[in-house]
């Protein structure tokens, strides 16, 4: 019984690490950008169904990072510098509104398609707005369902823009918000953020670690 029992915790164990590197595997060449979606269209192509088989996303992720790690190796580390560096000179454009950075360029899963999203904070319903008008800065108006703890949803407003070649996501939260980050729709635990000084500290991190792998 015992020995049964373990064998079928070990099948369904390698059935979400098949499921959760062919999910990674669909973000990364697929264009599918949901975790959720992802993971459907791997379970469908594999011919896996039962729920127990379905990966975690912060499973999915980790896969996501070795996959672009062992194939994607240069070009997802030149896409995720460049939108480091413009996310680092977007949190200093918008630093009078507490900008920080979060989602995949800050976990360092962005590849060529992913936007530098944001997080502004602002109780004035109209700041952002007039910032970006001020500035000469066409912008697409949007909304965006924010979880800001277990008990409190929030119908965020956002703003999307190119600069440079890339796209910008912005989503406007409440001043109180920056107590404690809204949760993640990856993993429903608080978002991981960075402010301006977090940012440059990682970037500076980066380098040093950069020049240590290639001294070795």
């Amino acid at each position: 019984m015992h020995r049964a029992r373990q064998h079928a915790e070990t099948r369904t164990h390698e059935r979400r690490t098949r499921l959760a590197q062919e999910a990674a595997r669909l973000m990364a060449v697929g264009g599918v950008r949901d975790f959720h979606q992802a993971k459907l269209k791997a379970a469908e192509r594999l011919g896996i169904h039962d729920d127990a088989s379905l990966p975690r996303n912060r499973e999915i992720e980790d896969a996501l990072r070795e996959y672009q790690r062992l194939f994607q190796g240069d070009a997802t580390a030149d896409a995720l510098q460049r939108r480091r560096d413009a996310a680092l000179h977007a949190l200093e454009f918008f630093a009078a509104f507490d900008a920080r950075l979060v989602g995949p360029v800050l976990e360092g899963t962005a590849d060529a398609n992913t936007p530098v999203a944001l997080h502004l904070y602002s109780d004035d319903a109209g700041a952002v707005a007039r910032c970006l008008d001020e500035r000469g800065i066409p912008a697409e108006a949007r909304g965006r369902r924010v979880r800001l703890d277990r008990e409190r949803d929030f119908d965020a407003e956002v703003w999307l823009f190119s600069a440079d070649g890339l796209t910008f996501d912005l989503t406007v939260l409440p001043r109180d918000a920056l107590r404690q980050a809204p949760l993640s729709p990856v993993d429903e635990k608080p978002m991981r953020r960075a402010s301006l000084a977090q940012l440059r500290a990682l970037l500076a991190e980066a380098e040093i670690a950069g020049y240590e792998g290639e001294s070795r």
